[in-house]
């Protein structure tokens, strides 16, 4: 374990709770550090419940393509927490961040304060310190009272996917989750969203209305659409044909679409058509929908293919399941696990009409893990038991044919299946 690990590891000791949706402790912190959340380069702040982090990818991608320094901040990590941090394009060193953690903690005084408050100020005081271009800024957890939520005026906001997840802190009415992303919009600020359930767009609607905010919505402000092997997106400002996106699935047409909505809708001097290109061609963002090619996937007889993808609530399970319906050339093995607390019928009811083969997992270190019984409860008995992913990888390439293995339910677990990739 790093020094910035084991400062992560004591503060946990100083909030009851683990989440506690507030922004009270955070703006009493940042008044003691000098308010760094004013000292920020130019910010897009990105919501929503399935795909932000895709937003970002492709938001940061595009920038970076420009020339731009651009600082990231998201949430959670796969296998280290200097992951969640990127400082002008590069992630944050031991050595930063053990000294910002060091000092956010000796000016919090042993105050309240949960753990991601405290590396959400910590995130901000480095990107305060550090010049950079740009700053996309990932909320953690819903929107109105997030961490996060402490920057005045951002250069734009944008809303991914709003589906039902994280229940027991934002509610179990999809309007009300809706209100809760919505609480990143700001007067003045444009706001990109994408497709949305309609009761949750009549919220963003409404909301941006009461706030003055201009709300970009797919399919009535702009449109995304794959078209002669790669996107074709269309606003007032003009069309642009662009290569196929680097992140696969078609739902990556709504989360590159709405990271280019937001970009032309701030308008910065840098943002040219070449740079979107480049951008939506090369962005990265690991565990979705992600080809495997280490450890784990070398030790798969010939004829098989391995994938990994983190996605773990309702949305998630249809977004995979609109992307599985083009695999059906070759046997699909889904390896499954997830986390306790998650709607894992909700995911897994999309997926099985599929699979082939469905295996329910539960690894050593992942965090939370549902149990195995439950997934395979879960899937109507269909799923077998693994129970990890080394026995159930082992069985597949024993028993059953060839073809894709597509690891998915938990981005923690995911996070585990990156290690043992890694050997």
């Amino acid at each position: 374990m790093s020094r910035a690990e084991a400062i992560i590891d004591r503060l946990h000791a100083l909030h009851p709770k683990l989440i506690d949706l507030s922004l009270d402790r955070m703006h009493r912190a940042l008044a003691k550090l000098g308010h760094p959340e004013r000292n920020l380069p130019p910010v897009i702040h990105v919501a929503g419940t399935n795909g932000k982090g895709s937003t970002c990818a492709f938001t940061r991608a595009i920038a970076e393509a420009a020339g731009q320094r651009v600082h990231v901040y998201t949430s959670p990590h796969l296998v280290r927490f200097h992951e969640r941090i990127r400082l002008a394009g590069e992630l944050v060193s031991e050595e930063a961040l053990t000294a910002a953690l060091e000092e956010v903690e000796a000016v919090n005084a042993g105050d309240p304060i949960t753990v991601f408050e405290v590396t959400t100020a910590v995130a901000l005081l480095l990107f305060s310190r550090v010049p950079a271009d740009l700053l996309v800024l990932e909320v953690g957890l819903g929107g109105i009272y997030d961490a996060t939520n402490v920057v005045d005026r951002p250069a734009a906001t944008a809303i991914a996917s709003i589906s039902m997840d994280h229940m027991e802190f934002l509610g179990d009415r999809l309007e009300g989750i809706a209100g809760e992303k919505a609480g990143i919009m700001k007067a003045g600020v444009p706001c990109a969203t994408g497709l949305q359930d309609p009761a949750a767009m009549a919220v963003l609607e409404r909301v941006a209305m009461e706030r003055g905010a201009a709300l970009l919505a797919r399919g009535r402000d702009w449109r995304c659409e794959f078209a002669g092997g790669g996107l074709r997106y269309a606003d007032a400002r003009g069309v642009l044909d662009l290569p196929h996106p680097s992140l696969p699935g078609p739902h990556q047409a709504d989360n590159g679409g709405i990271a280019i909505a937001a970009l032309r809708a701030w308008n910065p001097g840098w943002l040219t058509d070449e740079a979107i290109a480049r951008g939506v061609a090369s962005a990265e963002w690991p565990a979705r929908l992600q080809r495997l090619r280490g450890e784990l996937a070398r030790s798969l007889p010939a004829g098989f293919e391995l994938w990994l993808d983190g996605g773990h609530n309702a949305g998630a399970g249809l977004a995979l399941a609109e992307h599985l319906a083009s695999w059906r050339d070759r046997p699909l093995h889904l390896v499954v696990g997830m986390k306790k607390g998650k709607a894992s019928a909700e995911f897994l009811q999309p997926l099985i009409p599929f699979a082939t083969s469905l295996t329910a997992v539960a690894e050593p270190g992942q965090h939370l893990a549902m149990e195995v019984d439950d997934i395979v409860a879960a899937s109507d008995g269909v799923a077998r038991p693994g129970p990890t992913v080394a026995e159930a990888l082992a069985r597949i390439a024993k028993e059953d044919a060839p073809g894709r293995i597509l690891i998915c339910g938990s981005l923690y677990l995911a996070g585990e299946v990156l290690k043992a990739e890694a050997g």
